[in-house]
């Protein structure tokens, strides 16, 4: 189980790294109903999580406990994706002194009522693009590990709790501190907006080479 945990930590990270959401639960944290929305939106983030990895697990893509050819082409497939998505990310990045353009919605979360909340922190965590096709490379690493159904739940248990613990932390900072967490909020939502474009590149790149490689490796 100790390998099957170390095979999922960069893909945990990587969706853990996520500024578009993270900025989201920070504004919700700025809003009027500040603790109610930023812990629906947690809870839909999580049950995203976990739903994208169940889905991928009853699939059985990867079940015969090695992994499988089709899992090396789904690795390659992501992998290519992901770099070119990395490409697209750094070539749109805003020109020095323009401000960065963040999703139209971002504006309507003061208005959000906690049911929307639920909803789009579920459609951003197993949805997205980026974080779906990491939940199906760590899960179908799970698969391949030969494990029983209780330890392949912990180690899910342990990619969902890693992949959310940036928006675990805002939120329970809030919840604990209130308005004095409100200044360092402020300055992540600041850096995450000005350097998303880089961030993401990076991030593309990074786990982009990294799945195309495993999968290249087990197709080879």
């Amino acid at each position: 189980m100790g390998a099957a945990i170390g095979q999922i930590l960069g893909t945990a990270i990587g969706v853990a790294i996520s500024p578009v959401p993270i900025i989201a639960v920070i504004l919700m944290l700025f809003s009027n109903a500040a603790g109610r929305n930023s812990v629906s939106f947690l809870i839909g983030w999580i049950g995203g999580l976990v739903l994208a990895s169940a889905i991928v697990l009853a699939i059985g893509l990867d079940s015969s406990g090695t992994p499988s050819d089709t899992s090396g082409v789904i690795k390659v497939a992501i992998g290519v994706l992901f770099v070119s998505l990395g490409v697209k990310q750094w070539r749109s990045r805003p020109r020095d002194g323009v401000a960065p353009e963040m999703p139209a919605w971002m504006a309507t979360i003061d208005d959000l009522p906690a049911p929307k909340a639920f909803g789009l922190g579920l459609l951003l965590s197993g949805v997205n693009p980026k974080n779906l096709g990491l939940t199906i490379v760590a899960t179908a690493s799970i698969g391949a590990s030969g494990l029983t159904g209780g330890e392949e739940a912990v180690v899910v248990a342990v990619f969902v709790l890693i992949a959310s613990i940036t928006i675990i932390v805002p939120v329970v900072g809030y919840l604990v501190a209130g308005a004095r967490a409100e200044p360092l909020l402020n300055t992540m939502k600041d850096w995450l907006t000005e350097n998303n474009a880089t961030v993401m590149t990076i991030l593309f790149i990074v786990l982009g080479a990294k799945v195309l490689g495993d999968g290249i490796s087990i197709l080879a």
